[in-house]
């Protein structure tokens, strides 16, 4: 599966952005989907994860409650809204794709290339 992201942008602290994350080949329903994030000078971090059929859910605790994921197997596409956006925030956002939910938090097989959220405080 290859993966497209889109939607980051420069936002100001406490605002809303939606990224999204659109998938080619075959059989997309059958993958699990998650969200990482790298910001400058740190490590690669887990976001949120959403199970093949949207019906199972998990965040990191520093987004829990702020970010919700959801995806359209219809269209593809798996989506990262993101509200009551912080300056901690900023970060480059990559959507990645696995088989297995237990993979797809910790080390999933693809990975799209990231979109750049900024949030100014």
């Amino acid at each position: 599966v290859q993966l497209q992201a889109s939607g980051g942008g420069l936002v100001q602290a406490g605002g809303s952005l939606r990224l999204s994350c659109a998938a080619s080949g075959r059989s997309f329903s059958s993958y699990c989907l998650g969200w990482f994030r790298q910001a400058p000078g740190k490590e690669r971090e887990f976001v949120a994860a959403i199970s093949w059929s949207g019906g199972d859910t998990y965040y990191a605790d520093s987004v829990e409650g702020r970010f919700t994921i959801s995806r359209d197997n219809a269209k593809n596409t798996v989506y990262l809204q993101m509200n009551s956006l912080e300056p901690e925030d900023t970060a480059v956002y990559y959507c990645a794709a696995d088989n297995h939910m237990d993979s797809v938090v910790v080390s999933p097989a693809y990975w799209g290339q990231g979109t750049l959220v900024t949030v100014s405080s």
